[in-house]
């Protein structure tokens, strides 16, 4: 086959796949959850393997343990965190209000003295249509994520499909790799094996590394709220460190909706405003100095700003289902990426058709990869 051909082979395949995942992307999302839960199970059923248990067996108890957790965390904090929801959710527009006066309070004799009258007007105006508009973007993220059949469906396929469908693919995981490998072109096969070995490593790294990053983090966060007295500080901390799997946004979210809550709660005491920002900063410490290197370190390869950019993009065009593809494709792209350019560096297009600096840089690229 052509070089030509080939390429034309893999960017048709490559479009087939997106279109398939815009054509369904409403009924993907139990697959898509489940395959990133076998994808995340497969190494301990692998060690009982090799512990002597059977694949089946395996499977089953892993599966049976990870939804006794999860039941059992489900009926421990979903009562907690519903209540909490609920009353955020009834008081933000007015603790929203408080603070823009608190704001307005401490700020117009500022921009009296530096713009007169007409400034701190211009300010109340704007502070007020940024707060109004804020409440009707949560208002209206709210109702769309519960309302309607659609939500209902969704949800109970993910809580009921996804089990199912995870345990026939954890069962038949390796089988299927085999599979998938047999059908690598032969002349290519082992520069494919690296590639997919490169991106087993990114993912399967960033992955379960993130995971318990998120959890310890939303731990953290919500012990040290409540602990402080913060109101909603349980709902507050998890979702911090819940979206503490997209960088900086999770930290930045809890930190400005609890020091706001916290700042409503306590005027005119700053004490605890200020502890609650201690908490926060110790977590940011905690993220960058322990847990980040510790779980995670460089195994995606990918930069900060580059995962962000995917995540939005990806979510934009697929939704929820596109989060949840979002940083395994990162991760796929960033590794193609660096092979394109380890072909480009050691190519006569880098070189200007000097074969023997080419033919040099090419077995040196090698052996570092």
């Amino acid at each position: 086959m052509t070089l030509q051909r080939q390429i034309g082979f893999w960017v048709g395949s490559l479009l087939i796949f997106v279109l398939f995942l815009v054509v369904l992307r409403d009924v993907l999302l139990p697959f898509i959850a489940a395959l990133a839960l076998a994808y995340l199970l497969d190494p301990l059923a692998d060690r009982l393997e090799r512990m002597g248990m059977n694949r089946l067996a395996a499977t089953i108890v892993i599966l049976v343990v990870f939804l006794l957790i999860f039941v059992l965390g489900l009926v421990l904090l979903a009562p907690l965190l519903g209540q909490q929801l609920a009353g955020l959710v009834a008081r933000l527009p007015g603790d929203a209000a408080k603070l823009q006066a608190l704001v307005l309070e401490k700020g117009a004799p500022w921009l009296e003295r530096f713009g007169g009258t007409e400034l701190t007007k211009e300010a109340q105006n704007s502070l007020g249509n940024l707060v109004g508009d804020g409440m009707k973007w949560i208002g209206g993220l709210l109702q769309s994520l519960w309302s309607g059949g659609t939500a209902i469906v969704g949800v109970f396929s993910l809580l009921v499909l996804t089990p199912v469908i995870a345990f026939y693919l954890l069962v038949d995981w390796d089988r299927m790799v085999a599979t998938v490998d047999s059908w690598l072109p032969l002349d290519h096969r082992d520069t494919i094996r690296g590639l997919l070995h490169e991106m087993d490593m990114a993912i399967a790294g960033f992955l379960r590394g993130q995971a318990l990053v998120c959890v310890l983090l939303g731990g953290f966060y919500a012990i040290g709220l409540s602990v402080i007295g913060v109101n909603f500080g349980a709902l507050i901390g998890i979702i911090s460190g819940f979206l503490s799997f997209i960088p900086y946004v999770g930290s930045l979210t809890g930190l400005v909706l609890s020091v706001g809550v916290a700042t409503v709660q306590f005027w005119p005491d700053w004490t605890w405003p200020l502890a609650t920002l201690g908490v926060f900063l110790a977590g940011q410490f905690l993220e960058g100095n322990i847990f980040q290197p510790k779980f995670v370190g460089d195994s995606i390869g990918v930069h900060p700003v580059w995962l962000m950019f995917a995540l939005l993009a990806f979510g934009s065009l697929f939704g929820f289902v596109g989060l949840l593809l979002a940083v395994p494709l990162a991760a796929v792209i960033g590794v193609l990426c660096r092979f394109a350019l380890r072909q480009y560096l050691a190519s006569n297009l880098y070189h200007g058709g000097d074969a023997t600096r080419a033919a040099a840089a090419k077995a040196r690229i090698d052996a570092d990869a």
